[in-house]
Formats: structure tokens, C-alpha cells, sequence
């Protein structure tokens, strides 16, 4: 689940927390990167979590309008199909993945009223309002449950609810948004423990993510030396901590991840500078970069794996 690009950005926010506390050790770096990895993953199972719990509320409107004593000719139709259709039971009825609900201590970190409160607000929706006594095939299954989660993470409590626990959600977001809607979508047709597979994997998180955090973080000085005879009009001391951060990560990218083509490297830490710096980052990080590239391929530095990977 995830790229190499999210891999990147988790470091660098890493070495930027050292950068403000330079009394965290290297054991302690690893530590909390190892416990933002499965954060990211946490925080995926927590939206699956969320979803079916706010599903579930649907079967507690069904029966308020099916004791009312006046139902409108809208209560006598309804059911409960958010929460009795074919994708929503696959989870409620999945034992494994109620384990790993159980294990994380999921109901402890949301409050049934809070599943009412978003659930109420979003039977107010014509996309929900306008099916409500209808047969729906599979796709428009798919396609309201697509709606019901872009509603939900467009919910200001939904966040709220996922931001108190887990801090890195703004920055994930992205990234579970794209996991839940292929699980969606592949529901019912897949195995009781097709959670596992979203698990983040070794060769980005282990052979790449903390690789290049200990290979920044450990050759910090090294570093610096390869990018300050490029600073030519800038004191290396007044750049941005973030863009030096930024810089230092991509030489170490350009020296040590011997199977990633250079220029890959550069445009990638371009677009992390265009989202987590300042305005004028993009064009400073792209013109530095672009130098010591120039450099380290002149002086015979750039040593990578594979045809063309140089060029």
C-alpha cells in the first residue's frame, strides 16, 4: 500500500522531528518510523472500521420508522440496504478481521453517537435518498458505498474522529482513500484476510524507507560536504531546514539506492519540495539538484544498477 513516494515523505518528516531534537538517538529514529509505518496501516483497518459501524446504523433506522405510528410512505419502503448488502456483511461477518478490530482497540477510540450523528447526516444525501426501495445491482452497490465514503471523509467528524488517534492521517490520506475504494470494489470476492495483502511491504519500507533514513541520517556530514560547493550564492546555514532535509535525502538517494534512476530521484523530491516547502522551494530544490547530478556523474560518483539508470 505504500509507494516509495509516501516512504519519502514519512522520512523526511522524520528527520525533521531529529533536526528539532537532536537528543533522539538512532535506535529511537528507527523506532518511530518502524511505528508510523503501521500507523498507516492502522489507520486503514480504522476507516474499514468506521464505515461498517456507520453502515450499521442504517438497521437502527429501520426499525424507529417501522415502529412509528404515522411511517410516511418513504418509511414504508425503506431497508436497511447499507448495512444487509452483500459488501458491508462480508465485513461484519469476517471473524479475522473483527480480531484485528479487537486487538487495536477500536471500539474504544469511537463513540456509537458518533456513528449516528454522521450516519443521519448522510441519509439526508439524495444519493442515498433516491435509492431507498430499490433493488441495486452489484455496481450501484459499489457505487453508492463509493459515495458514502467520499462523503464520510469529506465529514468533518469523521476526521476529527480518525485525526484524534492518529496523527498522520492528513498526510495517509491519499493513500487509504486509494485502498479503501479497491476494497470496495473487490468485496465480496475475496478471502477473509484480504487485509493482510494492504500491509506495507518490505522493499519499500525496509530494503528503501529505512535505508535512506539511516543512510541521510548517518552520513548527515558527508552530505553536506557533496551540496554546499552547488550553494554557491547560499549560506548553507540559511537554507530551509526542510529543503536541506529535502536535498541531503535525494543526494543520499542518488548515491546509495544503486537501482533508482536519477532522474526519478530529482523529480520526485521536486514534488515533495513543491507540497512540504515553500513557494519558491520547487524551483531551488530542482536547480540545486539538477548541479549536483551534473557533478556526481562527472566525477564518476554515481555508481547505478542496470541499463540506462545513469542517464
Amino acid at each position: 500500500m505504500l509507494s516509495r513516494r509516501s516512504v519519502r515523505i514519512k522520512v523526511m518528516q522524520l528527520l525533521y522531528s531529529i533536526n528539532r531534537d537532536e537528543e533522539m538517538t538512532k535506535d529511537q529514529l528507527v523506532k518511530e518510523y518502524w511505528k508510523r509505518i503501521e500507523e498507516t496501516y492502522q489507520i486503514l483497518l480504522f476507516n474499514l472500521y468506521l464505515i461498517e459501524n456507520i453502515c450499521k446504523v442504517s438497521a437502527e433506522d429501520f426499525e424507529k420508522r417501522k415502529s412509528k405510528h404515522l411511517p410516511t410512505e418513504q418509511d414504508k419502503i425503506f431497508t436497511p440496504f447499507l448495512w444487509t448488502n452483500e459488501i458491508i456483511s462480508f465485513l461484519a461477518k469476517n471473524s479475522k478481521l473483527h480480531k484485528v478490530f479487537e486487538k487495536s482497540g477500536f471500539q474504544q477510540k469511537a463513540d456509537k453517537d458518533h456513528f449516528r450523528t454522521i450516519y443521519t447526516e448522510f441519509s439526508k444525501q439524495d444519493a442515498y435518498i433516491s435509492l431507498i426501495g430499490k433493488e441495486l445491482t452489484h455496481e450501484e452497490l459499489v457505487e453508492l458505498l463509493l459515495e458514502f465514503y467520499r462523503f464520510c471523509r469529506s465529514n468533518e467528524l469523521f476526521n476529527e474522529i480518525v485525526e484524534d488517534h492518529f496523527a498522520n492521517w492528513e498526510s495517509d490520506k491519499s493513500l487509504v482513500i486509494g485502498a479503501i475504494k479497491k476494497i470496495l470494489k473487490q468485496l465480496p470476492d475475496a478471502e477473509e484476510n484480504f487485509f493482510e495483502e494492504y500491509y506495507p511491504e518490505r522493499e519499500a519500507t525496509k530494503d528503501y524507507g529505512e535505508f535512506l533514513l539511516l543512510g541521510t541520517f548517518g552520513e548527515d556530514f558527508a552530505l553536506l560536504d557533496i551540496i554546499k560547493p552547488v550553494l554557491k550564492n547560499w549560506d548553507s546555514e540559511r537554507v530551509a531546514v526542510i529543503d536541506m532535509i529535502i536535498l541531503k535525502m535525494a543526494v543520499a538517494e542518488f548515491l546509495y539506492c544503486t537501482t533508482i534512476p536519477p532522474k526519478v530521484t530529482l523529480n520526485e523530491f521536486v514534488d515533495v519540495a513543491k507540497d512540504y516547502s515553500t513557494s519558491k522551494s520547487k524551483e531551488f530544490i530542482n536547480g540545486v539538484l539538477d548541479k549536483l547530478l551534473e557533478d556526481l556523474k562527472s566525477n564518476g560518483s554515481l555508481k547505478k544498477e542496470g541499463r540506462g539508470l545513469v542517464d
